[in-house]
Formats: structure tokens, sequence, C-alpha cells
């Protein structure tokens, strides 16, 4: 009887152990901390700089599957106030359209490649709780390079290129 139970036991082990997730028996290839190297607008057309001429953004995935992403224009003109809540309306108006964090949590497909992210909390309230995928984002990794594509809802594309932080 106790072997029985033995059995029982090491095979609901092995079960358990099959049914694990792939994204923890595969190399996730995203996981690390990537900085920002350039943000171009429109890439074919007009090739604006998204966040300025001197873009400084992170965006760092972590083992558990979560993910903080900051992008600024390291031009943004410092309020005249040293309290954040005291800015003027065009104070506020350029630190808001020139600078974006949002975070998360995201997933992986079974070759450890980008799938999906859901954003759970953002400086633009307007994307807490969206979920976007890879086919919407077009995240691809080559090496310590990632580029990042995606459109907005108003149809401007934008392309980010990132760089691996060793």
């Amino acid at each position: 009887m106790l072997r029985l139970k033995i059995f029982a036991i090491l095979l609901a082990a092995g079960a358990l152990a099959a049914m694990a997730p792939a994204q923890a028996q595969v190399r996730n290839q995203v996981v690390g901390t990537w900085r920002m190297m350039s943000a171009q607008i429109d890439p074919d057309g007009r090739n604006i700089p998204a966040y300025g001429a001197r873009p400084s953004g992170l965006l760092v995935f972590t083992p558990d599957m979560h993910y903080v992403e900051v992008l600024t224009d390291a031009d943004v003109p410092k309020f005249a106030s040293d309290v954040r809540g005291n800015g003027t309306a065009e104070e506020n108006r350029a630190a808001m359209a020139r600078s974006i964090g949002f975070f998360g949590t995201y997933t992986v497909d079974e070759s450890g490649e980008f799938s999906g992210n859901r954003v759970e909390g953002s400086t633009f309230p307007n994307w807490v709780g969206s979920v976007r995928t890879r086919t919407e984002l077009g995240l691809l990794v080559a090496g310590d390079r990632m580029i990042e594509n995606f459109q907005r809802p108003d149809g401007t594309r934008i392309a980010i290129t990132w760089q691996r932080v060793r």
C-alpha cells in the first residue's frame, strides 16, 4: 500500500513538472535592462525624433515576467517651481507630451521571444489595463539590439531602438 502511495505521488509530481509553463523552459530573449538609443515617429516618412534630439529611456524586463519602461526627452525644460504639482499649464503640457512611464507584466512565446504585455500603471491613464501583442508591437531582438515598432491608436507609427545594458 505504501509503495502504491509513493508511486502515485511521484506520478503526480511528474505530471505537474510536465505542465510547467514553457517560459521556464526557454531562454527569455528580452530579460534584462535596455537603454533607448533612438525613437523615430513615422520611420518610413518624416523621421521626426519622438523624444527630442536627446532621447533618454530605460526598459527593464525582469525574470519574473514584469517590466517597467520610462521614456523621456532630455531637453524638457525644468519647471520654475521645485514642487512637481505646481507646474504651469505649459510646463505640464511639455512634460506630458515629451515623456511617458508605464509598467506591468509581459509574456514570451515558446521560442523565448516577446509576445505581449499588459499595462498595470502608466503616466498616461488611458493605457492602464491595455494589452498589446507582438503583432501590434513588432519587438525584435538581435543580440544586444532590440527594435520596437508600434502604431498609436491615431495611426502614427514609432520605431524605438534599444541597446542591452551590460
